[in-house]
């Protein structure tokens, strides 16, 4: 039975997670806007990578995304995985459902649409009306741009340039992970890979998951790089 992110969900966070073309490369996404979390917080060893015991049904490739314990898995079959942590959407911005990878970019621009640099205006913040991609950008270093039915979803898997906020409810929609890890992700996923949002509503439909922790063999003897 195939479930699919309803388009008016999209539409409801298009405020902080829109397209919006760009003139030197790939239509851009605006950022996530992130308020009041101090830059000296630390991201909780949780949810830095780990090389994971993970049962499920998924095929090897699938990324698997649990927006509410943090959690973004590679499966990579014989009941590993690869597990980064991530930042999600504050409540009530939470989202769920099957979608693919429908391009990727590196250091992708920023083009934050008219309705979100209005009210960010109002609250005191100037957003520009284009930024480079590059360190300071707050998509980070890669982006994965999330489709359904071959549209974009304005969703997005991307890097941050806030890492300490990882682990929290912060953005609205949007999936940030710590730039080295976006970019592990990045490399390792092509085009037209399955992901799979777990959250609120239910609309990714039934998926068997279970995290039963770290792989100590292969992390002891196979390595975990970064």
């Amino acid at each position: 039975m195939r479930h699919f992110i309803q388009l008016a969900a999209a539409t409801a966070v298009a405020l902080s997670c829109l397209i919006s073309a760009a003139d030197a490369g790939p239509s851009t996404t605006a950022s996530d806007a992130v308020r009041n979390v101090r830059p000296t917080r630390e991201v909780p060893p949780q949810f830095h990578k780990r090389l994971v015991r993970l049962a499920t049904d998924e095929a090897p490739g699938t990324i698997i995304v649990d927006t509410n314990n943090k959690f973004l898995y590679l499966v990579e079959g014989n009941n590993r995985a690869t597990r980064y942590g991530i930042g999600v959407g504050r409540d009530g911005f939470g989202w769920s459902g099957i979608v693919k990878v429908g391009r990727k970019a590196e250091w992708p621009g920023w083009t934050p649409p008219p309705e979100m640099r209005v009210r960010e205006a109002k609250e005191g913040h100037k957003l520009p009306a284009f930024q480079e991609g590059g360190e300071t950008n707050p998509l980070g270093a890669r982006a994965m741009y999330l489709y359904q039915s071959g549209h974009d979803t304005a969703f997005r898997i991307h890097g941050t340039n806030q890492p300490w906020t990882i682990g929290l409810n912060l953005s609205s929609g949007c999936i940030r992970m710590m730039n080295r890890d976006v970019t592990e992700l990045y490399d390792r996923v092509s085009v037209g890979t399955k992901v799979v949002v777990v959250g609120p509503g239910n609309k990714q439909g039934d998926i068997s998951y279970q995290d039963r922790g770290i792989d100590i063999l292969r992390t002891m003897f196979g390595g975990l790089g970064g």
